[in-house]
């Protein structure tokens, strides 16, 4: 599909099918300046804006490499029909009337993938594409575009973001608009691959409402990071009532968001939460890519302004948006008392004060100090520039031309910042995107796109790392049983896998008296303290119902434990007691049909859902992935030692989820698997699975999403 979606979206003649609607298509190209052929078809009219109408598929030229249909549904399945008969490039179908309106519509969306026959469909109930490079307005609608030579490329599940974006005034260039709209034909990845394919693209902005295909939603980003062209995701549908919208408009999946937020991560696609912020993501993006990190798992930053308030804004902002500022090195600091004198405070972020201001040559000096400083990902000039209508602005513009002199002559990494998005007007932000700096509008999202870009520069260093491709290996030998494992049967498949688990003996079935004996006399073989488990598959959550005891110190407490649980199994595990636990720990599985495996971390123990710290990811992953899972979580300071507490066994505990993740691998009929709790004991001493949860599906269900690429 490759080859006629890239017709599609940059055409050499475009068949336009309607009255109206279409007439205005053919305006939007002319306007664009469009210099290929335009088709107008319609039986009913002689001449369409001008151009003379074809009266059907069949009387056109040659194969249109693209199709405009702003035709009812029903006529737009026929139309599609004829286009990938005759080897057309694809079409954009405009109109609604498909899956988002029910059953019928939805069989007639299927009757719609039948005739594409697997030629490119864009739609249907979409606004339509814009490729502001080449100059083609397949788009039936006003749009606030400009032809550009290079630029960021947007692809939404929605016309109005869309058509909205196009609008913005953030001097983001536009290098095309793709409305997917249902994506019945062709889906979201097919379409940024097709986008990957031209250079002029740098960077490609993503408004989803579900993911139907998590497995090409991975191959495309990966592809994307590979040929260092960043993905931002802007996300809908998080909540209940978000999630019913999408599906009444586009019927598309909404799915979890959880796993949505996993699968991002995986591919080193940068998510975001509003428009505003994603559009300066992508304008970050797009003049700098991917940031290269300077050092440590967030981004430093470097920032001035001649205001201490200002400066401290920076500050708060950055400690709430995860972004480090770090003290500035001694060199930098030595340069700057030359310039600032010795009234001015160094520290990062740096109010340079006003004894500078309107002195080019100075201001050029400070900033050639700030920007040579090593070690940050990004560098900031925190400026708003006056109303030009009431102000004069001689001096902030003197400070703009030192900033990017400064900038130029560093090569470093740089952006001006303003307080308020109007901070910043269009000519001004024109001039610093042609010196190479990003004009960023609005503290907040500024510091969320440095962090978004500092993320994507380090999925993309460590993405040669990531785990082989492919489909999960089958077990060589026989899996165990279908339905819910007891703990003692879990426990031995895991530790056959290499997951530590205690040492324990199974007594039982017996009568009360012979499970007490036989317990005690495992007891006593284990050494004690023990701790006495009721043995059954459908005793889940065990401590609840009353059937664990811990810390028995000898024989008699041993049988009394086992006398009181009697009621609620006839088998009993008794293991040895394993102290000194710095933190519980969960290690959970599950399958999900569109994502494939989800394996989550998080604070584990009784209160598990109630503390609900957690960090998901997506097999397969690597030893990195899970450190920073683990790092991610608020347990984290407890598991590198906490108020006098020893640090925890953290290799250790890679090493068991690096297991547990192996077991799934080579299990597919593994459904759910729950590690509560994983006992981290003290750096050196490892860590110990002390309860698991194993259920089986009846029969190995088919592979499906996923993250391969």
């Amino acid at each position: 599909m490759g080859g006629r979606l890239a017709r599609l979206l940059a055409p050499r003649h475009i068949a336009l099918y309607g009255g109206d609607a279409a007439a205005e298509a053919v305006r939007r190209c002319r306007d664009l300046g469009y210099d290929g052929q335009l088709w107008p078809v319609n039986p009913r009219r002689e001449t369409l804006a001008g151009l003379p109408c074809h009266p059907g598929t069949e009387a056109l030229p040659e194969p249109p490499d693209a199709a405009f249909l702003a035709v009812p549904a029903e006529a737009s399945v026929g139309i599609v029909r004829q286009l990938a008969a005759r080897g057309a490039g694809g079409a954009v179908c405009h109109a609604a009337g498909f899956a988002e309106e029910g059953p019928s519509g939805a069989d007639r969306e299927a009757r719609l993938r039948a005739a594409a026959d697997g030629m490119p469909v864009i739609g249907p109930n979409c606004i339509g594409v814009l490729n502001y490079l080449d100059g083609t307005a397949l788009w039936a609608d006003q749009h606030g575009g400009t032809r550009t030579e290079r630029g960021v490329a947007v692809v939404t599940q929605s016309g109005n973001i869309g058509q909205n974006i196009t609008m913005q005034r953030r001097s983001l260039p536009l290098a095309c608009v793709v409305t997917a709209g249902n994506g019945a034909v062709t889906g979201v990845p097919e379409i940024v691959e097709a986008l990957l394919d031209d250079p002029r693209v740098t960077a490609i902005g993503l408004h989803l409402e579900g993911i139907a295909d998590a497995a090409g939603f991975a191959r495309a980003a990966r592809a994307a990071l590979r040929r260092g062209v960043p993905v931002v995701v802007l996300k809908t549908g998080t909540s209940e009532l978000g999630a019913r919208a999408n599906l009444s408009h586009t019927s598309s999946l909404a799915g979890s968001d959880v796993l949505c937020d996993a699968l991002f991560r995986d591919t080193g696609a940068a998510r975001v939460h509003d428009v505003a912020t994603f559009v300066e993501t992508l304008k970050l993006l797009h003049v700098h890519g991917p940031l290269e990190p300077a050092g440590g798992r967030r981004a430093r930053i470097v920032s001035a302004s001649c205001s201490g308030g200002e400066a401290a804004l920076v500050a708060d902002t950055a400690e709430r948006h995860g972004v480090d500022l770090p003290p500035l090195p001694e060199e930098t600091a030595r340069r700057l008392r030359g310039v600032l004198g010795e009234r001015v405070h160094l520290h990062n972020p740096l109010d340079y004060q006003t004894a500078i201001w309107g002195d080019f040559a100075a201001q050029r000096a400070c900033f050639e100090a700030l920007l040579s400083a090593p070690g940050h990902d990004m560098h900031l000039l925190l400026l708003d520039l006056p109303r030009t209508d009431r102000c004069a602005d001689d001096a902030w513009t003197t400070t703009l031309r030192a900033f990017a002199a400064a900038g130029e002559s560093t090569g470093a990494p740089a952006c001006v910042v303003s307080s308020l998005p109007e901070g910043v007007p269009e000519d001004a932000a024109g001039l610093l995107l042609a010196a190479g700096i990003a004009p960023m509008q609005g503290i907040a999202d500024c510091l969320r796109a440095v962090a978004a870009a500092h993320a994507t520069g380090r999925a993309r260093a460590r993405l040669d790392g990531t785990p082989a491709p492919g489909p999960s290996p089958r077990a060589t030998g026989p899996g165990p049983a279908a339905g819910t494992l007891d703990e003692a049967a879990g426990k031995r498949e895991l530790a056959a896998a290499g997951v530590p688990v205690p040492e324990g003996r199974v007594v039982g079935p017996g009568t009360e008296r012979e499970n007490g004996e036989a317990a005690a006399r495992a007891a006593r073989e284990l050494g004690f303290p023990v701790v006495v488990k009721a043995l059954s598959a459908g005793l889940a959550h065990k401590s609840d119902a009353g059937g664990v005891r811990l810390g028995l110190d000898d024989e008699g407490a041993v049988r009394e434990a086992v006398a009181a649980m009697s009621g609620l199994a006839g088998r009993f595990l008794v293991e040895r007691m394993v102290p000194g636990a710095v933190a519980e720990l969960l290690v959970g599985a599950h399958r999900d049909p569109v994502f494939g495996t989800a394996l989550t971390l998080g604070a584990g123990g009784v209160l598990v859902e109630l503390v609900r710290d957690t960090a998901t990811l997506l097999l397969p992953t690597g030893r990195e992935q899970i450190a920073e899972a683990l790092e991610s979580l608020r347990l984290w300071p407890v598991l590198r030692g906490f108020r006098g507490r020893p640090p925890g066994d953290v290799d250790a505990v890679v090493d068991t989820v690096r297991a547990v993740a192996g077991y799934l691998d080579t299990h597919p009929e593994v459904a759910e698997l729950d590690v509560n709790p994983l006992l981290v004991l003290p750096e050196g001493q490892g860590a110990v699975a002390a309860d698991v949860l194993l259920r089986v599906h009846p029969a190995p269900p088919p592979r499906q999403g996923g993250t391969t690429p």
